[in-house]
């Protein structure tokens, strides 16, 4: 089944440049959903990541070793730019299946949220005084106001979103913010780059073990990595097919950040 955008040439990415211009649904082996088209991490991490001998420094499934056939089903997987994370998607197919058992009962009821975990936004774009805790900020004060509707941004508590200060929009302050902005230092291929506020590749070390240390909801059952392997495949039909994957579709359409 194909994506909700065409997936585009190499040639329309070069020439979107740092916009946006499709998306890509793509599912790591850490449960985690990544969208768009920009790479992020490299083949080369994810190989390391899912080594089927289990010798690889990074820690996965919990420490358990991954089978040869999982491994090269996940290596023909391209993880690219993380923007939304969904840390734990199996619970979004039984979210679907209770609101398709509701029948006309949802035409007087307000219709139930889909599950939704912590979306994330990262940009790899920034130089020099880009990177300042002022521009970041007002990054994220924009992707608040475009996404200010949007049920990405919505909170049992009922916070709204203008009241986050500077502080909270912070790379180190996971938690308490619903939308999550990463500023990535742009990979430069100078012989002799400037200094930088941190590395390219350290940066990218940070934002991963940030990401994977994030306060996961709380669930009515907890999910071992067996079942996760075992329904992986029904629960990504369930994503690609996800009213979320929509919305964010029109979001961005309405942002302008989608290049038609």
């Amino acid at each position: 089944m194909l994506p909700p955008f065409a997936i585009q040439s190499e040639e329309n990415r070069a020439m979107a440049k740092d916009c946006s211009i499709g998306i890509e649904p793509r599912i790591s082996s850490e449960r985690i959903i990544l969208l768009d088209t920009q790479p992020v991490f490299s083949a080369s991490v994810l190989a390391e990541t899912i080594k089927p001998d289990g010798s690889s420094t990074i820690p996965v499934m919990r420490g358990e070793s991954l089978s040869a056939e999982l491994a090269h089903e996940l290596m023909d997987i391209q993880v690219d730019l993380l923007k939304h994370d969904i840390s734990d998607p199996s619970l979004l197919a039984s979210s679907l299946s209770q609101s398709s058992n509701s029948g006309i009962e949802k035409d007087n009821k307000v219709p139930e949220r889909e599950y939704l975990a912590t979306p994330v936004f990262i940009h790899t774009k920034l130089q020099g005084r880009e990177l300042s805790p002022r521009i970041v900020w007002l990054l994220s004060k924009a992707l608040m106001h475009d996404f200010k509707s949007s049920s990405f941004v919505r909170e049992n508590t009922g916070n709204n979103p203008d009241e986050h200060s500077s502080s909270k929009f912070h790379n180190t302050d996971m938690d308490s913010n619903p939308l999550k902005l990463f500023a990535i230092p742009f990979k430069k291929k100078e012989d002799n780059p400037r200094v930088q506020h941190e590395s390219y590749i350290s940066a990218l070390w940070k934002l991963r073990d940030q990401i994977l240390s994030m306060k996961p909801p709380s669930f009515k059952r907890p999910v071992s990595e067996r079942e996760w392997l075992k329904s992986s495949a029904k629960i990504w039909e369930q994503v690609r097919n996800s009213s979320t994957i929509s919305e964010y579709g029109r979001a961005l359409q309405h942002s302008g950040i989608y290049r038609t």
